[in-house]
């Protein structure tokens, strides 16, 4: 979707600030967000690209004016809400009214170091060979989709090299809206600057992105 999250290129924003031996975490909220969002991904209820597409999905308004955990909370609320693990009234009030919502499994303590350290791998067998190979010029599509893509703005309609074939993922396009993992070749495909920011761009540099074979189309 073309949300307040893929900022990509624009203006405005002011620059990245680095924050020296920068915590993984600035506040004890903050630890529980993470370890809340964390926990809910084994029962099921959602994969993690509904999770982004949750996230994504935030008014531009309140995207914009939330840091980065809490978005990650806002997006979790949305999901229990739509799963019915929660109703707006239990989460007025911060806890349960009527008995809960039977989950397919939970994260257990000693799972989690291997959670974290494993995750989720979403490279599945390919059903087909792969339309391009290291070295073809590929052009990619002009595109809006109303869900979640992992193909930016910035990077749509504009042409490039394949770089690298990582074999078959699950296609998060259709992982998000629960229409199965349906899996497709996935390419790191490279940009000069001046195809992606103008004849102004800094002529050294290069930028790369994964692209899903759906993506792409050869020139």
């Amino acid at each position: 979707m073309n949300g307040a999250h893929d900022m990509g290129g624009q203006m405005g924003f002011g620059p990245i600030e680095e924050e020296p031996d920068e915590p993984w975490f600035h506040a004890e909220w903050e630890k529980r967000a993470f370890g809340i969002t964390l926990a809910m991904g084994p029962t099921g209820a959602w994969n993690v690209d509904m999770g982004r597409q949750a996230r994504e999905s935030l008014p531009p308004a309140e995207y914009l004016s939330s840091s980065y955990y809490e978005i990650w909370a806002k997006g979790l609320e949305k999901l229990v809400l739509q799963t019915g693990f929660v109703s707006d009234d239990e989460l007025q009030a911060g806890r349960s009214l009527t008995p809960g919502t039977p989950i397919k499994r939970s994260l257990k303590p000693e799972e989690v170091l291997r959670t974290l350290t494993v995750g989720a791998p979403s490279d599945r067998p390919a059903t087909m060979p792969a339309r391009f190979a290291v070295g073809d010029l590929v052009v990619t599509r002009n595109m809006h989709p109303r869900g979640h893509t992992r193909l930016p703005r910035y990077a749509r309609a504009k042409h490039g090299v394949i770089d690298r074939v990582h074999g078959a993922h699950v296609f998060p396009d259709s992982n998000a809206q629960g229409h199965g993992e349906a899996p497709q070749w996935l390419y790191t495909v490279r940009f000069t600057g001046s195809e992606l920011w103008g004849q102004d761009a800094d002529p050294n540099v290069t930028t790369s992105i994964d692209a899903w074979e759906s993506y792409l189309e050869p020139r």
